[in-house]
């Protein structure tokens, strides 16, 4: 059996060998980039240095980065999503390019892993307006012997890496695939598609500099940034269909067997044995002779052991971060009761996480020295989490099942976002957990009004500690001014382009652009992007009055004025209106601070389409 160390050392000498520089994995709290809340790769801390900066270590690197990924946290339970994950990468500042680069992916999946040739299959962008269809790429792989039929073109969705906002180095990616069913031949033509191919690779061929919206130059210097997930390639070395079972997961779902009194029954597998230094069950008498386990109750040990090993991850960080109900501290609270609440699905009656929490440190501490040397605080933590939701959730429940009920009784399908606020509020149920109460009951929660509700008690709360109100921004600069009204010409033409389900979900202003989050199922087209921004633009050359009108909350309501945060102003509302009679543009409760008149704005231009969350769209544009 190959271990996560052996693995993790397999990897760096290989590279190293190669001449490139090991390095320490870097913080998963960003220190320099608030456009995100965690380190969610290996290229993340080292953009600097692609973008051209002079590395210390050199031009050819090599390291296991820390990553969280919350994107997908609702896939988290089935056999290879998680939350917390290693990514072995290597990387060329401007030093070796794409040729050097696939050869020496090949030769480290081929000799250095050993893995059979015969298993592999590539990806290669397909190229677009933009870009050439990246035959180079294609023709190295081919000089390696691999046949056309393993080499699949793909768009730029799925084979192009740059980072956000208008500018910065990007390109073409080819990603590398193995056939994971060991039940099944090999087929000769590669289908992307088709789960059993396995991605275990990718090389970023970093050839471009984006230079605004779909313009793009050749790059002054050109990168490569290679990810390789550590917790994937292990299952497959080890020749499992399911990562938990490798040796950075099995003692956890050991210890989870222990609390719950139940197994995780796994088919018979190429290992003598179960795994754990107490266990020498052998593994074909542990699947014959015990009860099959339901998939619910082996999902529910998945989160278990996913979240609460990515929790202590980020409170063992050095720049740890502690459960609370704001940003990176909402993500770890979110994961300890999510995984507290599947753990009493599975009859885990007593407090558990700090003993889950004990064998998480003792797994990773060799490799993440911080863990033990933050145990403390991840322990003390965990507990007084633990102690603090075991309070409530019982209490929590039972008022949920009874809103149910009521909601069946009146054939409603949906749980209404005040009832979810307060469910978060008065009993500490993140959104999530409110979610998957309702889906197990048939039922969707109304997220919008959640938001809503929840955007409302932040204002409210931070009203009271700071003893003023300032309209929800602490720059009144002409530059910000001007954005602030932006954001309301944009959520107009939001409107009339995408559809009425439109509202704002977020935003954030700074001196340099706007950042707005807004419900929407699904990307913008380029041609949605440029009515929006005509639209906006059209408002702006009218140079339109912006005026203001006090009201009651409810005859705004009745004018059409939109308003996600009413409340907080109390009983008299401010209404904004860009423009009057047949020309009236927005309409919207707000605090403000706005422009007088809209000709001296700017020309708006959106630099970034991108999804925020799921259902949640967020746009990035700017004034000039």
């Amino acid at each position: 059996m190959i271990t996560a160390k052996e693995l993790r050392q397999k990897y760096i000498d290989f590279f190293k060998a190669k001449g490139h520089t090991p390095i320490p994995s870097a913080s998963l709290m960003p220190e320099n980039d608030p456009s995100v809340l965690f380190t969610t790769a290996g290229m993340h801390p080292l953009v600097p240095f692609l973008l051209g900066e002079k590395h210390p270590a050199g031009a050819r690197l090599v390291n296991s980065q820390k990553c969280i990924r919350t994107g997908d946290i609702d896939e988290v339970g089935d056999k290879i999503h998680h939350t917390f994950f290693e990514m072995l990468g290597h990387w060329s500042l401007g030093d070796y390019f794409k040729e050097e680069a696939i050869k020496m992916s090949y030769e480290f999946l081929t000799n250095g892993l050993g893995l059979d040739k015969g298993r592999l299959a590539f990806t290669v962008f397909a190229g677009d307006d933009n870009a050439p269809v990246d035959e180079e790429a294609a023709s190295v792989w081919r000089s390696l012997g691999i046949k056309k039929e393993r080499i699949v073109y793909l768009p730029k969705a799925d084979n192009w890496w740059e980072p956000s906002g208008s500018g910065g180095p990007c390109g073409p990616c080819t990603e590398m695939f193995y056939w994971s069913d060991k039940e099944t031949s090999v087929p000769e033509s590669f289908e992307p598609s088709d789960k059993r191919w396995v991605e275990i690779g990718n090389d970023v061929l970093m050839q471009y500099e984006k230079k605004g919206e779909n313009n793009y130059i050749l790059a002054h210097q050109k990168n490569i940034d290679n990810g390789t997930g550590l917790e994937r390639n292990l299952a497959i070395l080890n020749g499992f269909d399911d990562n938990y079972l490798i040796d950075l997961f099995w003692p956890i779902i050991l210890k989870i067997e222990e609390l719950s009194g139940k197994k995780y029954l796994i088919p018979v597998l190429s290992l003598e044995k179960r795994g754990g230094d107490e266990d020498d069950t052998p593994l074909s008498a542990v699947a014959d002779t015990s009860p099959k386990l339901g998939e619910d109750v082996k999902r529910s040990m998945r989160i278990i052991a996913d979240h609460l090993r990515a929790a202590v991850m980020i409170m063992g960080d050095d720049l740890g971060i502690a459960p609370s109900n704001v940003d990176q501290g909402y993500v770890v609270r979110k994961l300890i009761r999510r995984a507290i609440r599947h753990g009493r699905m599975i009859d885990i009656q007593e407090n558990f996480t700090d003993k889950i929490a004990a064998v998480v440190i003792e797994i990773m501490g060799e490799a993440y020295p911080e863990l033990e040397r933050n145990r403390k605080f991840i322990m003390d933590n965990l507990v007084a989490e633990e102690e603090k939701f075991g309070k409530t959730l019982q209490e929590g429940l039972k008022v949920f099942h009874e809103s149910i009920k009521t909601l069946k009784h009146e054939s409603k399908n949906a749980v209404d976002g005040k009832s979810a606020f307060d469910l978060y509020q008065s009993y500490g149920f993140p959104l999530e957990l409110t979610k998957e109460l309702a889906k197990e009951n048939g039922l969707e929660v109304d997220e919008v009004g959640f938001e809503e509700e929840f955007k409302k008690h932040q204002e409210l709360s931070r009203t009271a500690a700071a003893g003023k109100f300032k309209g929800g921004l602490a720059d009144h600069s002409e530059k910000v001014t001007a954005y602030h009204t932006a954001t309301h010409l944009l959520n107009a033409a939001l409107r009339q382009v995408l559809g009425e389900h439109v509202f704002q979900k977020g935003s954030n202003i700074t001196e340099e652009r706007l950042r707005f989050d807004f419900s929407h199922p699904e990307k913008m087209t380029a041609e949605q992007i440029k009515q929006v921004e005509d639209l906006v633009n059209e408002i702006i050359q009218k140079n339109v009055a912006v005026e203001c009108a006090e009201m009651t909350a409810e005859e705004a309501k009745v004018r059409g004025a939109i308003g996600v945060f009413a409340d907080k102003y109390g009983e008299k509302v401010k209404v904004y209106s860009v423009g009057g009679g047949d020309i009236c543009f927005s309409k919207e409760i707000c605090g403000g601070p706005h422009v007088e008149r809209t000709g001296g704005m700017g020309h708006f231009r959106i630099i970034k389409e991108e999804a925020s969350s799921a259902g949640v769209r967020r746009i990035k544009a700017v004034l000039e």
